[in-house]
């Protein structure tokens, strides 16, 4: 696995601060085992796709995936280069590097995850296609017009500009790239007038990830517009994040002991956070892909 310095990929000048917004926060710096008491083995915290009936959690997710990689255009060893945004524990740029042979990059300010997916890129043998990055996407030095892909799975949330997010998305990507992004969004402009301070938002904001903003689906639409790119599909997985949600709620409660041993209450803040989210589904909110292509 390659670091930054490899890489060519410059950290930001000034250190992460926690309390910036858009930063990352104190949900993804938790111990690492915490999350894999809940999720899948992959350990990919956001949407899986269940449309098959009685699908497991772990085959929901790579069955997700491997979606994403045929709406990126992504080939078995097609020698392409992809850019993951918010990496997470890195279950998106593993897969590929694996299934697909995708030369991958991951960025993501979690000290952490950049210690889980190091370790398991080793283990999977994946370790010359893997290269992660510490920081913010908005300020690492990254080779413009090099990347065959980009992705935000649930990481444009964090991300407090969305202009100048997606517009920085599509100066990495070469001409006929694409860029996926997915995210949790108010189902419109005037659920998110009445619903962004309420308790259970609030909760989730400050007291689980220290800082997000859900934006409308139009907002989105109309950034990735501006940043002139060409719309594809907009796939609507509001009900597959519903039941990838329940699939968690049933791990939680299932590892409560070994979770709480690990952080005490940690299994309550959990439960909470996810049944708020589950909440919401249809009515104040909705879970949206845009494929979108570079086509100039």
């Amino acid at each position: 696995m390659t670091t930054t310095a490899d890489a060519g990929i410059a950290t930001p000048s000034t250190p992460s601060t926690p309390s910036r917004p858009g930063e990352t926060n104190q949900h993804y710096d938790l111990d690492p085992r915490i999350f894999g008491l809940f999720l899948d083995p992959l350990r990919k915290y956001s949407s899986g796709m269940y449309r098959t009936p009685g699908i497991t959690l772990a085959e929901a997710q790579e069955a997700k995936l491997h979606w994403v990689a045929e709406r990126l255009g992504l080939t078995p060893g097609g020698g392409q280069r992809l850019l993951d945004a918010g990496c997470g524990w890195g279950s998106l740029i593993l897969f590929m590097a694996r299934e697909y042979q995708t030369a991958v990059t991951g960025i993501s300010p979690a000290g952490r995850q950049h210690e889980y997916i190091a370790s398991r890129a080793a283990e999977l043998g994946v370790t010359d296609r893997v290269t992660t990055a510490v920081g913010r996407f908005e300020d690492l030095d990254l080779p413009a017009r090099s990347f065959d892909a980009v992705t935000m799975l649930g990481s444009i949330v964090h991300m407090p500009d969305v202009d100048v997010a997606v517009r920085r998305a599509r100066a990495m990507l070469r001409r006929g790239g694409r860029y996926y992004v997915s995210e949790t969004c108010f189902r419109n402009a005037a659920a998110r007038d009445e619903f962004d301070k309420r308790t259970g938002t609030e909760f989730v904001r400050n007291s689980i990830f220290g800082w997000g903003d859900m934006r409308p689906l139009s907002e989105l639409v109309r950034a990735v517009e501006d940043a002139g790119f060409s719309v594809d599909d907009v796939e609507d997985l509001t009900e597959d994040y519903r039941l990838t949600i329940d699939d968690w709620l049933v791990n939680v409660s299932a590892a409560a002991d070994a979770i709480d041993a690990l952080r005490p209450g940690m299994a309550a803040q959990l439960t909470r956070y996810l049944e708020v989210a589950n909440a919401g589904w249809g009515f104040t909110t909705k879970h949206y892909a845009l494929i979108c292509r570079n086509a100039r």
